[in-house]
């Protein structure tokens, strides 16, 4: 117990966090190619990989507790003092350094915790895909790079996790070898990549051109908002609005999410958010107030508007059960971008800012951990729908309250949450983004509710198809799904309505401290340059 949390181990949590999940990544296909010859592998692997999970999760929450007692945490990587940022005779850092704070932070917890329910969940909702130890190898790389990206000071750095993140995530798509658009899903998402990663290369090749840095505090405490600096963060928030599948950027989105194995449809969820946060990053930490607020803030604000109400429309009339949660992700991005632009917009005007706008930018960040939280429910519960019956579509389906009552319970959960509903944890981001947006300008909020009551009517043509009416004749032995995925369901489930009972408990210890931390831009630069 002195192990876990003594001095030595609290130093070094940054860089656990990304090596533990990266070294399991590397030793899953060992431990499966041992196994092989021995006969035990795939239960070895199995516990090996819960382990790696539960182990990566503990060191986030340990992360979480230090920085929550004692600041935010910078971490120097190659140097002999993990503190170091600037060498003697040095204005710059020179190193790799992480930097965690109240909003990397909270990040990290939210998709650990994730990614528990998702890879017990798939213990046996994969058993019967010949590429397992492909499959938890490339989660444990999108694990690392998600980490990655959450902790990086580096703008490189930041890059170079996107890519790692990026080509795991193509692997992952296509390891249902028996599914022929499979491969096409994956292509298309390569080729997106490829060119949001080209954007956000160009802009952070700009801004090294002009100032000779890469670290975030660094270029912040110099950046001069020239003509290369704007065209440079437009680049990176057209790169990074496209890996979260903002409209009209989203093109690469429905046909991922409906192809991905549905386990990590729920980790694709969380690669979005993290594609968001650095757009938040890049948004606060590097530009703040020296970059035209107004004019950034109604860009984020159109990017949000458009991916809402187009969202959920698209999301309507679909058959396809994945397919229409892909284009709800959608949609309930537009909220998280729709408080972010508010924010944004109004940096610069403290008056506003203290009145609504610092309130608009917890709704938002609070949205995207619930939104991680019941939208990895719903796809988890699709999931189940699909490994029992065989279809994705919902015309095929019926009368699955009978037959998979937890399923249909855990279902009614998600579903309430994504539409806003009180108890549930959705309600109450929600109600924070309508509230201050509304102060912003009222239309905005107006659109905002009505998305809501689509999202409603739209969960409701799920339950009645997916649930209710009498099951088909090939379907009358369908039973309830295997204990492990109940059990990965059941995690993301209690929290959903944890949060939602008691929101002022997660508003206090983890939002308010993420949104104070991207409002404190000067505290960000401190952490690197005294």
């Amino acid at each position: 117990m002195s192990f876990i949390f003594s001095e030595s181990l609290i130093k070094h949590l940054p860089a656990l966090i990304i090596a533990l999940p990266l070294l399991a990544a590397f030793i899953i296909p060992l431990i499966n190619k041992i196994g092989k010859e021995s006969g035990f592998g795939k239960h070895f692997r199995n516990v090996f990989v819960v382990l790696a999970v539960l182990i990566n999760s503990l060191l986030c929450f340990l992360l979480s507790a230090q920085i929550h007692k004692s600041g935010a945490m910078t971490y120097i990587m190659g140097g002999l003092k993990t503190a170091l940022t600037l060498p003697s005779g040095n204005i710059l850092p020179i190193r790799i350094i992480l930097n965690v704070d109240g909003f990397g932070v909270l990040m990290l917890v939210s998709c650990s915790i994730i990614a528990v329910g998702v890879m017990i969940y798939s213990l046996l909702n994969m058993d019967k895909c010949e590429h397992q130890s492909e499959y938890y190898a490339l989660g444990m790389l999108i694990i690392a790079g998600i980490n990655g990206i959450v902790m990086t000071g580096d703008l490189f750095n930041l890059f170079v996790f996107v890519e790692i993140l990026s080509i795991a995530s193509a692997g992952i798509i296509s390891i249902w070898r028996s599914d022929k658009e499979a491969p096409e899903a994956a292509f298309k998402y390569l080729l997106i990549s490829a060119l949001s990663a080209l954007f956000v290369l160009l802009g952070i090749a700009m801004l090294y051109n002009q100032y000779g840095a890469l670290n975030i505090a660094a270029l912040a405490s110099m950046i001069q908002y020239t003509m290369l600096d704007k065209v440079a963060l437009v680049l990176m928030i057209v790169g990074f609005a496209m890996k979260c599948g903002a409209i009209p950027l989203h093109m690469w989105l429905p046909d991922t999410y409906s192809r991905v194995p549905s386990p990590m449809a729920a980790m694709f969820v969380v690669i979005s958010q993290a594609s968001l946060y650095a757009l938040t990053r890049i948004a606060f930490s590097l530009f703040g107030i020296k970059m035209n607020t107004a004019v950034v803030g109604w860009i984020i604000i159109i990017l949000g508007l458009l991916s809402m109400f187009i969202g959920v429309l698209m999301a309507l009339p679909q058959k396809d059960i994945k397919r229409l949660m892909a284009f709800h992700a959608i949609s309930q991005t537009g909220y998280m971008l729709l408080g972010i632009g508010v924010c944004v917009a109004v940096l610069a005007k403290p008056e506003s800012l203290n009145a609504f706008g610092i309130t608009a930018l917890k709704g938002s960040i609070f949205h995207i951990v619930n939104h991680a939280l019941y939208k990895g429910l719903l796809f988890l519960t699709a999931g189940a729908l699909i490994y029992k019956l065989g279809t994705r579509n919902m015309n095929d389906m019926g009368g699955m309250a009978k037959k998979m009552p937890i399923t249909t319970i855990l279902f009614i959960i998600g579903a309430l949450a994504i539409t806003g509903i009180p108890p549930f944890n959705g309600f109450a981001s929600k109600f924070m983004i309508y509230e201050s947006v509304f102060k912003f300008n009222p239309l905005l909020s107006i659109i905002a509710m009505v998305v809501s009551v689509l999202t409603l009517a739209s969960f409701m043509k799920v339950f009645n198809s997916a649930f209710l009416g009498s099951a088909r004749k090939e379907h009358k032995q369908v039973s309830e799904v295997p204990f492990t995925m109940i059990f990965g369901m059941l995690i993301l489930a209690v929290l959903v309505v944890l949060i939602g009972l008691f929101p002022g408990v997660v508003m206090d210890k983890f939002i308010e401290p993420a949104a104070n931390a991207l409002i404190n831009n000067a505290e960000y630069i401190r952490m690197v340059i005294p």
